[in-house]
């Protein structure tokens, strides 16, 4: 074992205890050491112990986040909506949470337009946060197509 594992695995519990409490997400274990955010029947995302974050976006909104240096192409299925970030440091638990909450911020979008999970997310305010986010333009456009 490294020296720099229960830094990593500290930084993951950060970030694991701030996603769990966001409405409507549930964190269950995930296989190779991890857990796993999920909002109804999605995956939000997944974080392995040893620092890596895996999010699923909708390849468009992935290339875009690849493109604008957010994150990286999934390390083992790159050519996919699949995305791999590290986590190292302090301030790679802001950007990860960044990463996790737009896709949170995605999943609330369009699952609010289905029925039965109407009441599921509470209060979020999906534009509001996404304002505060300094998007980029494209990042921005694609979700004004899921947020008309």
């Amino acid at each position: 074992m490294s020296s720099t594992t229960p830094t990593r695995e500290r930084l993951v519990d950060r970030l694991t205890a701030d996603a769990a409490t966001w409405p409507g997400i549930e964190v269950a274990p995930h296989r190779f050491d991890g857990s796993e955010f999920s909002l109804g029947p999605r995956e939000v995302g997944h974080v392995h112990r040893f620092g890596i974050l895996d999010i699923n976006y909708p390849k468009r909104l992935r290339d875009a986040l690849v493109e604008d240096g957010r994150t990286g192409d999934h390390h083992v299925v790159p050519d996919s909506g699949w995305t791999t970030f590290r986590i190292r440091t302090d301030a790679d638990v802001d950007a990860a949470r960044w990463l996790l909450r737009l896709s949170y911020l995605y999943h609330v979008a369009t699952l609010r337009q289905r029925p039965e999970f109407a009441e599921t997310f509470g209060d979020v305010d999906v534009a509001a946060e996404l304002d505060a986010m300094e998007l980029s333009s494209r990042v921005r456009d694609i979700f004004g197509g899921v947020l008309r």
